[in-house]
């Protein structure tokens, strides 16, 4: 049997797989790398989905002629998903979420996650209680469907990790990112002129964080292709 096929839906240059697709493909997986905004075509035949981030809204469906229906293919392809950041919110969005600036501005650094009593339970992310994320982030899930089990959220409330069907999955943070990449974003939210203090720290922070950010979401790769996960026999449409 042929390795089991990834596909990665990546939505700008500044965020590509990185880590998590090394991971995954140190695990034995073949990456499928679609990326619309340069005229790839969506994915149709994969065993897995993984959406990444980006700095668009969710809702942008005018600038971005993929969104809708990659919420289709999200909803539809019947295999394991998993949405990153801005992957997480169409993915919300998919299934009658909402996506809208914090009121409390951007989420910057390594951040703690409050894990739910349903995280422990979870095939995907069961084990990870106590395990802290990176994020940079303007936009967050509001409005849940019925049905989404909230797997994490911040100290202040917000949404950070959730399940919204039997077969998709979605974190506000960046598994896959390092600080170099990270860095990068943080020139750009300054527009080329002098990075934040405020950014500089937590990007200070993420640079201390990144041994012990990598040993933890390896794991979440390698129990991605876990076969037992639900939706592996599905045939994508």
């Amino acid at each position: 049997m042929g390795s089991m096929v990834v596909a990665v839906v990546e939505h700008e240059p500044g965020c590509p797989p990185a880590r998590f697709g090394q991971w995954l493909v140190e695990a034995g997986a073949t990456l499928d790398v679609r990326r619309p905004y340069a005229g790839d075509p969506l994915p149709t035949e994969f065993d897995r989905l993984v959406i990444l981030g980006g700095a668009q809204n969710a809702h942008e469906d005018h600038r971005n002629d993929w969104f809708v229906p990659l919420r289709d293919l999200i909803r539809d392809c019947g295999v394991p998903v998993l949405g990153i950041c801005l992957g997480h919110q169409l993915a919300a969005v998919a299934y009658g979420a909402a996506s809208e600036p914090n009121p409390r501005g951007r989420s910057l650094g390594v951040i703690g996650i409050e894990w739910t009593d349903a995280a422990a339970a979870d095939p995907l992310f069961a084990g990870f209680e106590g395990a802290g994320g990176i994020f940079w982030n303007n936009d967050v899930v509001v409005d849940l469907p019925e049905g989404t089990q909230v797997l994490a959220r911040a100290g202040t409330g917000e949404l950070q990790a959730a399940r919204f069907s039997d077969h998709v999955w979605g974190v506000q943070w960046h598994p896959e990112v390092t600080e170099a990449a990270v860095r990068l974003w943080a020139i750009e939210d300054a527009g080329g002129g002098a990075v934040a203090a405020a950014d500089e720290a937590a990007l200070a922070g993420i640079l201390a964080a990144e041994e012990d950010q990598q040993r933890t979401w390896r794991r979440l790769a390698q129990r991605f292709l876990d076969p037992a996960l639900v939706g592996t026999h599905a045939t994508p449409h």
